[in-house]
């Protein structure tokens, strides 16, 4: 039993001795734990979702919609072409966009009773975010139910006795529905004289429209790019799946080859690679290319998998894809790179190394999307090489992109590589 116990006191002490393996264990959780409070917890708040409205009936109700949407604090809006938005939507750069067709302003009051056929709103979105998607469509109802509502129960709108000579007219409904309507469009209009024959109540609020039907019908279109013969690819969920995944297990392996130089120093290797005629630059750049081939085998693993067997296609240009993955590969040994010469014994650089990785893969948009990000976030989260991977990736594979597309995440990854690089070979320690 006294055995036993020295034992256990050993083994605590051996590990409590190490303080900065320690104090990573304690404080990864607990940074990993404060982010995704901060983005679920109550008192977090979205930022605006980035969102286009294009207006083909430039009508005073059309224009109505636009300005509310436009000072709805959720939303982005940007008014804009049909062509431009669905680009825009194809790239990630608006969530969603609605098109307001010609005649909204025109038979919306009468279709909100039934009265008339109702228009059709084209509502293109990014499939990758549905949830963006429902708070589109749901601000999109409150705000059309609301401007409808105004323009046809306003005491100073003729639409309910346009409406009413429309019912009278419509020999295609029946008898009695067509009396009871009448009947209503009558009481609508007794309250409509008596308002207007007091001024002073004229900044009341409208009656709710409640029990009534939406005056529009919507459409919705996955903003995808067409496939060989024309056609609209569907959204498959796993790209960017095997994107962010991707992302993440090959920064660790670049954490492994830091771990693994650093036990070379411990067993004494390093010092025997040092005695062999072999420079500096031979020595670091070996490390350095042995790395980033071994990144761009496990890359081009992970894709042919999720080609072969979930369906990913690379629907924009597979050069950019390929620049794309390269750039990363260099990213990753260089990073380790970094980790190896800041490092100094393997436990503790293997938990610091591990809690950056996370880090910039939360930050990347690789587990949660970039977009449910607080604004401050979503901006900051542009300074994490992490999320011009994450983003190219999606842009070279589902969302079709072509060649430019991947210039500036391939410039930014290489910039950073050849940050890492300079300040791993200026801190490294060639002597023991």
């Amino acid at each position: 039993m006294n055995a036993l116990l020295a034992l256990v006191r050993a083994e605590i002490k051996l590990h409590f001795s190490n303080r900065r393996a320690v104090l990573m264990s304690m404080v990864a959780p607990i940074l990993i734990a404060a982010f995704f409070g901060s983005l679920f917890g109550t008192g977090s708040k979205m930022a605006g979702i980035p969102i286009g409205v294009v207006d083909l009936d430039h009508s005073p109700l059309s224009q109505r919609v636009v300005a509310a949407l436009q000072a709805e604090p959720l939303l982005k809006t940007t008014v804009t072409d049909e062509a431009d938005a669905v680009a825009q939507v194809r790239a990630g750069t608006l969530r969603a966009v609605a098109v307001l067709p010609q005649g909204l302003g025109q038979r919306a009051g009468a279709a909100l009773f039934g009265a008339a056929p109702k228009p059709e709103i084209a509502l293109h979105y990014d499939p990758s975010q549905s949830s963006a998607l429902a708070v589109v469509r749901g601000l999109l109802a409150q705000t059309l139910m609301q401007e409808v509502s105004r323009a046809t129960f306003s005491a100073s709108s003729p639409a309910m006795a346009d409406m009413r000579r429309e019912v009278e007219k419509d020999t295609a409904l029946d008898t009695d529905r067509r009396a009871e309507l009448v009947r209503m469009f009558d009481s609508i209009g007794a309250v409509q004289r008596r308002e207007a024959a007091l001024p002073q109540a004229q900044g009341a609020s409208a009656p709710q429209a409640g029990g009534l039907s939406l005056p529009y019908t919507t459409r919705e279109i996955e903003a995808v790019q067409a496939g060989a013969n024309a056609a609209p690819v569907a959204y498959n969920s796993y790209a960017h799946a095997f994107a962010g995944m991707g992302v993440q297990f090959i920064l660790m392996s670049g954490v492994d080859m830091a771990v693994g130089l650093l036990l070379m120093r411990r067993l004494g290797l390093w010092k025997r690679l040092r005695a062999a005629p072999l420079s500096r630059l031979q020595l670091i750049g070996s490390r350095v290319a042995a790395s980033a081939l071994i990144s761009m085998v496990v890359f081009t693993v992970i894709y042919a998998v999720a080609i072969a067997a979930f369906g990913v296609r690379v629907l924009g240009s597979p050069a950019g894809f390929v620049l794309v993955l390269v750039c990363f590969s260099l990213l990753t040994a260089s990073f380790g790179l970094l980790v190896a010469a800041l490092g100094r014994t393997p436990e503790a650089t293997r938990g610091l190394a591990i809690l950056a990785t996370l880090l910039m893969v939360m930050l990347g948009g690789a587990w949660v999307p970039a977009f449910i990000f607080p604004e401050w976030l979503q901006t900051l989260s542009l300074a994490v090489p992490t999320r011009w991977a994450v983003d190219a990736l999606d842009a070279m594979t589902w969302r079709g992109q072509p060649f430019a597309q991947a210039l500036l995440p391939a410039a930014v990854m290489l910039g950073f590589a050849a940050v890492f690089a300079v300040v791993a070979v200026w801190r490294f320690r060639w002597e023991e």
